[in-house]
């Protein structure tokens, strides 16, 4: 029996336990030019001092119209990847393991804060060009309910699409030179790689569109990408909606998910994160409670003919529910969000809650909080 607070291999790399934080959006470089701050790495440092095995950035631009908002982290450029370097190495010193996903929010970018009411940005107050698999915008409401005309997306050409390829691909080595150790592409809630997956979003016609072959090309070409320039001892992660949640309409499921992950393992892809949800509004389960995306990742392990690992986010809030997750190999890795925002130290107090605070060595300076 596996348990939370074993290892987990992946090539040369050794995660310590089976906790990682997931990549949450922290909307915080004030200056607008995509540099790490002050917050980002107290933000990060602090979860690697808590105990978590894994300790992934959130979603980090690799160009800049691939931003949500314009306070996003990013990656397009070396004074972005320098400015997360000491982050990384504190990450390491305090024995976990530092990852980045790497993403393009497509047609849900140029929007503002969600504290600021996620409204559009349009190019006169603020906002960029928006693009997409399609020409159909996000539908953006106001507090009313009603249609609240959004940015125009533009159709993705041949070009763009190897531009952003190329971006991915840049961004790999950036983060790799920063010291990040897992690079995640983010295919998920709704974003570029997503809304290509998915036929809710995908109207194309041709290489990039019609059946799963087209749907997931490119995100296949940019893990390609991402796999050659990360080095070949550490781990690739691919994050992905498991489902649409749509049953009224052909959308993405957790059978094209499982299917998708083979396709991923053979092109050297270690990880599927299963995450759910996004593409449009309604792209939610009517209740969200404990544990409720595992299903999902049960279906990609199950249904998948490789071996390719998987973890588990949603509904994570205590390390009882963890060390289930695990031992009852229902996933690999158990990706707690909220809870790690809620508290810092989730990872000491669940090797505390366990009794497995001889797999765990904490901080010197916090031991005599956690029972060490």
């Amino acid at each position: 029996m596996t348990d939370l607070f074993d290892p987990l291999e992946l090539r040369d790399t050794t995660v310590p336990n089976r906790l990682m934080v997931s990549p949450m959006c922290q909307y915080s470089c004030e200056a607008r030019d995509g540099r790490a701050t002050e917050w980002h790495h107290v933000h990060l440092g602090s979860r690697a001092v808590g105990g978590a095995g894994l300790v992934m950035a959130e979603a980090t631009a690799v160009e800049k119209r691939g931003r949500i908002t314009p306070e996003d982290l990013g990656i397009w450029n070396d004074d972005q990847a320098d400015a997360l370097a000491r982050t990384t190495r504190f990450v390491r010193e305090q024995g976990a393991v530092p990852g980045i996903q790497l993403a393009h929010a497509g047609r849900k970018a140029s929007k503002s804060r969600p504290w600021e009411g996620s409204r559009p940005l349009y190019p006169d107050d603020g906002g960029w060009e928006v693009i997409g698999p399609s020409g159909n915008p996000w539908p953006y409401e106001d507090d009313d309910g009603e249609q609240v005309e959004a940015p125009p997306t533009r159709e993705m050409d041949q070009g763009d699409i190897e531009q952003v390829i190329d971006s991915f691909r840049r961004a790999a080595e950036r983060a790799r030179d920063a010291g990040f150790e897992v690079a995640e592409v983010h295919a998920a809630h709704g974003y570029l790689l997503h809304e290509f997956l998915s036929p809710v979003t995908n109207h194309r016609e041709g290489d990039y569109g019609g059946d799963f072959e087209g749907r997931t090309r490119l995100t296949r070409e940019v893990t390609e990408a991402v796999r050659e320039v990360w080095p070949d001892g550490k781990p690739v992660f691919v994050r992905v909606s498991g489902t649409d949640w749509f049953d009224d309409r052909e959308s993405w499921t957790a059978e094209q998910s499982a299917r998708l992950a083979d396709r991923l393992a053979g092109i050297g892809a270690d990880l599927v994160d299963v995450s759910s949800g996004g593409i449009a509004p309604g792209s939610w389960p009517e209740q969200a409670g404990p544990n409720y995306q595992l299903p999902l990742a049960e279906t990609v392990r199950e249904e998948s003919e490789s071996d390719i690992a998987v973890g588990t986010v949603g509904g994570i809030t205590t390390p009882e529910q963890a060390q289930a997750v695990v031992a009852n190999d229902r996933a690999d890795l158990a990706i707690v969000g909220r809870q790690f925002l809620r508290d810092p130290y989730f990872g000491l107090r669940a090797a505390d809650a366990l009794d497995a605070t001889d797999e765990v060595s904490g901080p010197p300076q916090y031991r005599r909080a956690f029972g060490f």
